[in-house]
Parts: C-alpha cells; sequence; structure tokens
C-alpha cells in the first residue's frame, strides 16, 4: 500500500520486526479511519421537534380562525391554501418509512409560500418549521416545480379572434384605449452570481440577472410569461428572445384583421400592444411619442391615453414585487431554479386573482384608482423602492413609415372624437 514503510533487504531480522510491526499498525489504523462513522442521531433534536411545533402551525392557525394571520403566513386564505394542497399532494407527497415521518404536503407548501412571501433565506426558516435547510433547499424548488404544472391553465394567451376581441374591448371599456389587447414590459430579476456562468448573465448594469417579459389584459392578469433571459442579452433583444414574438412575426396568434375605429375613417387599425420606449414599434406593438410633447397637444394626449393603459402592467408587477418578497430580494439561486420560482409567483398571482383570495391578495386601495382623472396611488407604490426587480433601458428605434402614420391617426382621434374630460391636464 502507498505511504506504508517497506523493509530493504539488508535490514537485520530484528529491524525487520519493528518495521513491520510499525507497517502493521499504520494499516490498521488507516483501515479503521475508512470504516463509516456510525451515526450519532438520525436527526438533530431541533428538527426532531417538527413533529411537536413545525406540523402544528397551520393547524393553529386555522383552529383559532385568524384570517389576517393566515394571510400574512401564507398570503390566502385557508380555503385556497387547502385547494391548492389538493392539487399538488398527488406529486409531492411522500409515504410513511419505519426510519422517520415524512414532511407533510402541508409543510411542504407552507414551506414555499413562506420563502415567496418573505424572501427569507433556508436557514432562517428551518427554524420556523424545524425542517432542515439541505431538505427545505429540495423542497422549495419541487413544490414550485409543482404548482407550476397544476397553475399552467391560469396563464394563457386567447386562442381565437372571439377571444381577443373581448380582451380589446375590456382595455376600451376601462382604460378608454380602442383595439389595444395587452400592454407589455420587462423586468431584470437580480440573482447572485451564478457557478461558472462567467458573463452569460451579467447585465449592462453590472449585476447578474435573469429576464421576466410579461403580457397584462385590462384586468392585471398576466396572459404570457417568458423568465429565464440571460441578462447579458441586451433589452432590445429581450422580446425577440420569446416564443410570442415569433408567434406574432408568424401570424400563428389568430389576433383578429385591422379595421377602420368608426365610420368615416378609412385607415384599418391593427389590434396592438401597449408597450414603453425600451421596445420596438411595429405592426403589432404601440409605445409613446419620444420626448415631451406641448400640453394640449395630439401627441400628448396620446401618451397620457397610453400611460392610461399601461398602468396595468405596472400595477401586476407593483403587487406581485409586494406580496412575494422573494422578488424584492437578490435570490442566492442557480438561474433555473430562480426562473421557476419567478414563474411559480406569476401563476400564484393570477390563481389568487380569480380565487376567494381575491379580496385579500388585492383588496380595496391596493391598485392604482382613477375618478374623473384624479389618479390615487395604490398601496403597492407607497412600498420601498425595490433594488432587485429593476426596469429595461430605453432604447431609441427605427420606426416604420405606417406605425407613425397609426399612431398620429390615434392621437386626432383621441383629440377629435374620443375625448376624455381631464386628459389636457395630463
Amino acid at each position: 500500500m502507498a505511504n506504508v514503510p517497506t523493509v530493504s533487504p539488508m535490514v537485520p531480522p530484528r529491524a525487520a520486526a519493528a518495521f513491520a510491526f510499525i507497517a502493521a499498525h499504520i494499516l490498521k489504523k488507516r483501515i479503521a479511519s475508512r470504516k463509516k462513522r456510525q451515526r450519532r442521531w438520525w436527526m438533530k433534536e431541533i428538527f426532531r421537534q417538527r413533529f411537536q411545533y413545525g406540523n402544528r402551525l397551520m393547524r393553529d392557525m386555522q383552529v383559532e380562525l385568524v384570517d389576517d394571520l393566515i394571510m400574512n403566513f401564507t398570503r390566502m386564505t385557508i380555503d385556497d391554501f387547502e385547494y391548492l394542497v389538493s392539487l399538488i399532494g398527488p406529486k409531492i407527497e411522500r409515504t410513511n418509512t419505519n426510519m422517520r415521518e415524512p414532511i407533510t404536503v402541508k409543510e411542504r407548501l407552507a414551506i414555499t409560500l413562506r420563502f415567496l412571501a418573505t424572501g427569507d433565506s433556508y436557514t432562517s426558516l428551518q427554524y420556523l418549521f424545524r425542517v432542515s435547510k439541505s431538505s427545505i433547499s429540495l423542497i422549495v424548488p419541487e413544490v414550485c416545480g409543482a404548482i407550476n404544472e397544476v397553475l399552467q391553465g391560469y396563464v394563457k394567451i386567447p386562442s381565437n379572434e372571439e377571444e381577443w376581441l373581448e380582451k380589446a374591448k375590456d382595455f376600451e371599456d376601462k382604460w378608454s384605449f380602442p383595439h389595444a389587447i395587452a400592454a407589455m414590459d420587462g423586468k431584470h430579476v437580480i440573482i447572485q452570481a451564478p457557478s461558472f456562468s462567467g458573463t452569460e448573465y451579467y447585465n449592462y448594469k453590472q449585476f447578474f440577472s435573469i429576464v421576466l417579459f410579461a403580457l397584462v389584459d385590462a384586468d392585471y392578469n398576466f396572459m404570457y410569461v417568458d423568465v429565464g433571459t440571460q441578462g447579458r442579452i441586451s433589452d432590445g433583444g429581450v422580446f425577440k428572445n420569446t416564443n410570442l414574438y415569433k408567434k406574432l412575426e408568424r401570424h400563428d396568434l389568430n389576433i383578429p384583421e385591422p379595421h377602420a375605429l368608426r365610420i368615416p375613417y378609412l385607415l384599418k387599425v391593427p389590434y396592438m400592444i401597449l408597450a414603453d420606449k425600451a421596445f420596438a414599434m411595429n405592426e403589432y406593438t404601440i409605445k409613446p411619442f419620444e420626448g415631451n410633447p406641448e400640453v394640449g397637444s395630439p401627441e400628448r394626449v396620446f401618451n397620457y391615453r397610453l400611460s392610461r393603459g399601461r398602468r396595468v402592467v405596472e400595477n401586476a408587477f407593483g403587487i406581485l414585487s409586494a406580496v412575494f418578497r422573494v422578488l424584492r430580494k437578490s435570490m442566492a439561486l442557480q438561474p433555473e431554479i430562480a426562473s421557476k420560482i419567478v414563474l411559480t409567483t406569476i401563476y400564484l398571482h393570477n390563481f389568487l386573482r380569480k380565487r376567494p383570495s381575491c379580496l385579500i391578495y388585492t383588496p380595496p386601495g391596493s391598485l392604482d384608482t382613477e375618478k374623473d382623472g384624479v389618479l390615487t396611488n395604490g398601496r403597492w407604490r407607497q412600498e420601498q423602492p425595490t433594488s432587485s426587480l429593476l426596469s429595461m433601458r430605453n432604447i431609441p428605434r427605427r420606426i416604420t413609415d405606417h406605425a407613425k402614420t397609426v399612431r398620429l391617426h390615434l392621437a386626432d382621434h383621441f383629440v377629435l372624437n374620443d375625448v376624455l374630460p381631464w386628459q389636457n391636464n395630463y
């Protein structure tokens, strides 16, 4: 064996015997040290106490019927919590063994929801739930994956012309912008430097990030999400890297054909996505006029009406980061896991908006409201500005002549035939 003393043939017998004894002793010690060290315990006592404390958290809150405590802890009602348990249970449930009891589905979901709601570290959560951080590091991605699978039907784009026309009608009725089918935006989600990633996720603002791109409808619900684009991709290229862009370019989404806003107009106006200056303007995307147009001018009025319609995507992102505070902190996770977690917050947003938890998740006053032109900011705007969910930068781009014509036509329409009494105040 390597490094064990050997005896030269010239060494006297007594010395050889001594060498042999020493070699045998060293070999014995090495063999003993390689034997698997016997466990002192199967789990630490603090985690064994999960059966006395961790399991009781949700039960105690439910028994005491403290709704505001339950909402603050899980960001949803008990009924919706139980419903979500029933959906993901078959996918993440573990069976009992003779060694120890498994971590229950309710515990797994509670741990994950608490992580999303607070962004607390796994180390911090292990003392709250009496579950080791190594277990939590496996539980959170697994539960998020299960949530994404069972709730994927809550985030979808229309499949036919009738559904697109309903979206357009909602925008016109609620936000006074005709032929708008969605509002879009993108955000940089800050992550810590991934291992062996080089500059793949290092963006122009000199931090590491993944990019979240989303379409939002007139009722603050996400219609399409793309998350995980590397931060090094230019902000102008984020949209072009999505499947949505490819389908729009191929005309694969069954969006209605352009038509005139009203008689006797002759210009046919396409159905468009409302965007800000970070995106290019074309036949299916419209954005504000550059610069600072004169007060009362058609360009100024158009910019106000467009920003009014885009308020839905601002509010959706604002509520998302205000409720799921994991988005307000730099994620010390690999990009694939961080992307999965961000996607989970999107699915939960739409789920909670369409369930009884809606009045808890977005109670009156949480979103921006407007009455007779007077804007009241939603409570999410009172939060400290997040340093981990950052907007993309504005990039000047060439605009086609037809897109310019359509935008001017809408601007004139807003000052001639579709006037809001207060629109010149902005």
